[in-house]
C-alpha cells in the first residue's frame, strides 16, 4: 500500500513529467469509476503536485495563450481547481502516449501537443479516490516528513488523549497524530527503536518534548546526489537508531524518499532496493502478530502485554509456484471430472450399486471352486421387527447351546465295547 514517501514521490514524478506541458480539454473519468466526475474544461492549463502525508494535491492553472481573444466557451473554467486524491491499495500516476494508456487509467488529463500524451491516475483496485476542490483532510495531522515541528508538538501535546491508551503499532496508524505512516514504515520504526509493538504508547511518549535534534525541515537529497550515495554510506544511514520514537518517524521515511526512482515502484515491478532497505517488514527470522484492528505487524522479540491473547501469527505468503498447482493432464483432468459428477449426483461417497458389486467380487474370490454363494437383498424392517428377530435369533442361540451340551452328555454316557470286539 502506498504510504508518506510513495505519494511524496507520485508529487515529484507529476511535476517532473508535466514541466513546460499544456494539457487542453475536459478531464476524462473512466465508466467503471464510482468517483465523482472533475468538472473542469480548459484550452490551456497546466498540472502541478504537491504531497502532504498520505494525500496528493493536483493543482490545473488555465493560462493565457498567443491565440486571437476568444469568447470562454461554456463550462470552461478560468480559475484553478485543486483535486486531492489518496491512492488506497494501489494508486500511483503515469504519464504516456495516447495509444498506450493504462488497463486501469481512472482519471486522464490530456494534453494539447500532437501526438497527444495522457497523464493518468491508475488505480487497479480502485481503492483510490480524489476530491474535485479538495482541501487536505481536516481530520489528518501534519506530515512526518515535511512538517516535522508541527508534528511533533501535535503528538506531545495530546498524548494525554485515550487515543495512545492502546498499544503504540496500532496508534502509528492513527491518521490524526502519525500521518504518512502505514503499515511497513511502523514495523520499521519500532524495529529499529526496539520497542515491543504492543506497549501502551503513551508509555512509549511520555517525557518526549516539543523539540529535539531533528531540525531540519527539508532533508531531501536530489536525484543527482541520490545517485553519487554510496552503498556504505547508505547502510550507515540504515543501521542509524535512536530511542526517540517521533524522530524515526520523520527520518525512516525519508530514506524512503532518498531511495528515489529506484525505490517502491509499482509501475515497473522492480523492487530490489527497497527490499534491500527494510531490515523488518517481509523479513525472514520475524515474527508477525495481527493487532486488534486485524492488520498485520511484523517485529522481533517479545510483542508486549497489549499482545491480542487469540492472536495467532498469519501464514506467509509463498511466492513459489508449485509444480502440481497447473497440472492439466489427462490423468487428473478425468480425475476431477469424476469427482464433479459424483458431487452432483449427491455427494462424494460411493453408489451403492458400485459398493454392492465390489462386495460380491471380493467374496467370489474368496470362495473356492464349485462352492456357491446366494445374496440377500437386504430389506427394510421396524425397530420392533428388528428387535424380535435379534430375541429369536438369541433363543436359537441357546437352545443350540443346550443340544450341544445334551449330545455331549450322551457321547460320555455310551457303554463301552465288550473285550474282544471286532466290530
Amino acid at each position: 500500500m502506498p504510504e508518506g514517501p510513495e505519494l511524496h514521490l507520485a508529487s515529484l514524478y507529476v511535476n517532473r513529467m508535466c514541466e513546460g506541458v499544456l494539457f487542453r480539454g475536459p478531464v476524462i473519468k473512466s465508466e467503471v469509476s464510482k468517483n465523482p466526475d472533475v468538472p473542469f474544461t480548459s484550452e490551456a492549463y497546466r498540472i502541478t503536485a504537491a504531497s502532504r502525508g498520505k494525500e496528493v494535491k493536483l493543482t490545473l492553472t488555465p493560462i493565457k495563450t498567443d491565440e486571437p481573444k476568444q469568447r470562454v466557451k461554456a463550462g470552461q473554467v478560468e480559475h484553478p481547481m485543486d483535486i486531492v486524491f489518496r491512492f488506497g491499495m494501489s494508486g500511483y500516476f503515469r504519464f504516456t502516449s495516447e495509444d498506450e494508456l493504462p488497463k486501469h487509467a481512472h482519471l486522464r488529463f490530456y494534453s494539447k501537443e500532437k501526438p497527444c500524451r495522457v497523464l493518468s491516475f491508475v488505480d487497479p483496485r480502485r481503492f483510490g479516490s480524489w476530491e474535485p476542490n479538495g482541501t487536505w483532510q481536516p481530520g489528518r495531522g501534519p506530515c512526518v516528513m515535511f512538517e516535522y515541528k508541527k508534528f511533533r508538538e501535535n503528538v506531545v501535546t495530546h498524548v494525554s488523549d485515550r487515543a495512545f491508551d492502546r498499544p503504540i503499532c496500532e496508534v502509528l496508524l492513527n491518521q490524526k497524530y502519525f500521518n504518512g505512516i502505514g503499515n511497513y514504515l511502523r514495523a520499521e520504526i519500532l524495529f529499529r527503536s526496539n520497542i515491543p509493538p504492543f506497549v501502551a504508547a503513551k508509555t512509549v511518549l511520555e517525557g518526549l518534548g516539543p523539540d529535539d535534534s531533528c531540525q531540519n525541515e527539508n532533508p531531501v537529497k536530489n536525484e543527482s546526489d541520490t545517485k553519487k550515495t554510496s552503498v556504505r554510506t547508505k547502510k550507515k544511514l540504515m543501521t542509524h537508531q535512536t530511542d526517540d520514537l517521533l524522530s524515526l518517524c520523520h527520518t525512516v521515511p525519508l530514506e524512503v524518499v532518498n531511495l528515489g526512482g529506484k525505490g517502491y515502484d509499482p509501475a515497473s515491478g522492480d523492487f530490489s532496493d527497497f527490499e534491500a532497505w527494510l531490515q523488518c517488514y517481509y523479513v525472514d527470522g520475524m515474527k508477525t502478530l495481527r493487532d486488534h484492528n486485524g492488520r498485520t505487524i511484523w517485529f522481533r522479540g517479545d510483542p508486549g502485554p497489549m499482545a491480542p491473547k487469540d492472536s495467532k501469527s498469519p501464514k506467509a505468503k509463498k511466492w513459489a509456484k508449485k509444480d502440481d498447482d497447473h497440472d492439466y493432464t489427462n490423468k487428473k483432468k478425468g480425475a476431477r471430472e469424476r469427482k464433479a459428477r459424483i458431487k452432483q449426483e449427491g455427494g462424494m461417497k460411493t453408489p451403492k450399486k458400485e459398493k454392492d458389486a465390489g462386495l460380491e467380487e471380493a467374496e467370489s474370490k474368496r470362495r473356492k471352486p464349485g462352492e456357491t454363494h446366494e445374496v440377500n437383498t437386504p430389506q427394510r424392517e421396524t425397530r420392533s421387527n428388528a428387535r424380535r428377530r435379534k430375541t429369536s435369533s438369541v433363543g436359537v442361540t441357546a437352545g443350540s447351546q443346550r443340544r450341544t451340551m445334551r449330545t455331549t452328555r450322551v457321547k460320555l454316557t455310551l457303554p463301552r465295547s465288550p473285550p474282544g470286539d471286532t466290530t
